[in-house]
C-alpha cells in the first residue's frame, strides 16, 4: 500500500517518546506543564531538511519558550 511505511523507522519508534511523557506525567501529578512535538513528515533524523521548514521549526520551539515567559504578543 502507499504510504505504508511512511512511520516506519527502524532506528526510532515514535511511541517511546508518548510511553515516556505519559510515565512522567502520571509521576508528576500534574505539577509540572509538559508539551510533546512530534513530527511525523519524512524528515529524517536531523530533523527538517528544506531551510523553511528548518526555520518552522525553530519559530515554534521560540514561541513556546516565550509562551512560557510570559510573552503572548
Amino acid at each position: 500500500m502507499p504510504g505504508q511505511d511512511l512511520f516506519h523507522d527502524s532506528q526510532v519508534m515514535y511511541w517511546e517518546p508518548a510511553k515516556y511523557v505519559a510515565k512522567y506525567a502520571r509521576d508528576s501529578n500534574g505539577s509540572q506543564y509538559m508539551i510533546l512535538k512530534t513530527n511525523m513528515n519524512p524528515a529524517g533524523h536531523g530533523g527538517a531538511s528544506g531551510r523553511y521548514d528548518r526555520l518552522h521549526e525553530t519559530a515554534f520551539d521560540y514561541a513556546y519558550f516565550l509562551t512560557q515567559m510570559g510573552i503572548q504578543d
